[in-house]
Order: structure tokens, then C-alpha cells, then sequence
């Protein structure tokens, strides 16, 4: 008899990542931020782990590019951090600046601070992905 866990796991993977992502823009609206949505990213990733084994998880395009994915996130921390400098602002400046035209989309405003956290989200999602594939991937040589 087969067991039900993987398939469960694979179909509550998408929902999980659908919260993961409200939890960091409802951020903006009242608590929520970024780091705790990208530790659920993870955790849902981890679950795939758990249920399916480390071959499963790693046909995941997110758990095969989970380096690139945190390395682009600190790329875009950086980029909103010190992408100011380039024109003569102080680092962090927040743009649009006061008394700007902000695009929005619903009730979501783009502006630096949405980055600055959607590059958080991908470092942590992607950091915890990694150090879960490297654990895996050790146990799996010792044993």
C-alpha cells in the first residue's frame, strides 16, 4: 500500500508558498514581514524533504537553484541598499521620495522598501533551502 504523505505534500506545496508570499506583502498593510515568510517558504520546501526524500524535493526548481535564489536576494538587498550612492543620495535612500507619484498595484506600493524586503524573503528562503539540501545530502553520505 502506498502512502498518501508524498502526494499531499506535493499538493499543499503551492498553497504553502501562496501564504508564504501574503504573509510578506500583508507586511504593508499590518504585521507581517519578510523573514517570516520566507522561513514558511522553507518550511513548506522542507516538507517536500520529509514526505518525498531528497531526489523528490531536488526536481523542485526552487530547491535546485536555492544558492541562486539567495544569491539574487542579496544582490537586490545590496542594489536598494547602496544603489543610492550612484546618485549622490545616502545609502537606503527611500524612493519614491516624499511627495512622489508611487505606483501601485491594488493596494500594494511599489517603492524601495518592497524590495529591500522581497530580497530578504529570497535570502532566507533560499539560505534555509540550501543548509536543508546540505544536511540531507551529509546524512546521506554518512549513512
Amino acid at each position: 500500500m502506498k502512502s498518501f504523505i508524498p502526494s499531499t505534500s506535493r499538493v499543499v506545496l503551492l498553497p504553502a508558498l501562496v501564504v508564504a508570499v501574503a504573509v510578506w506583502l500583508k507586511g504593508y498593510v499590518e504585521a507581517g514581514d519578510s523573514f517570516g515568510a520566507g522561513v514558511l517558504g522553507a518550511l513548506a520546501v522542507l516538507l517536500q524533504y520529509v514526505a518525498s526524500g531528497r531526489e523528490e524535493a531536488r526536481r523542485l526548481p526552487g530547491v535546485r537553484y536555492a544558492p541562486q535564489v539567495a544569491g539574487v536576494g542579496l544582490l537586490l538587498l545590496l542594489g536598494v541598499a547602496f544603489g543610492p550612492l550612484v546618485w549622490g543620495a545616502a545609502p537606503v535612500t527611500h524612493y519614491p521620495r516624499p511627495g512622489g507619484v508611487v505606483t501601485h498595484l491594488g493596494t500594494l506600493e511599489f517603492h524601495t522598501s518592497v524590495l529591500f524586503d522581497a530580497g530578504i524573503f529570497l535570502v532566507v528562503m533560499g539560505f534555509i533551502v540550501t543548509a536543508i539540501d546540505g544536511l540531507v545530502a551529509q546524512s546521506h553520505r554518512r549513512g
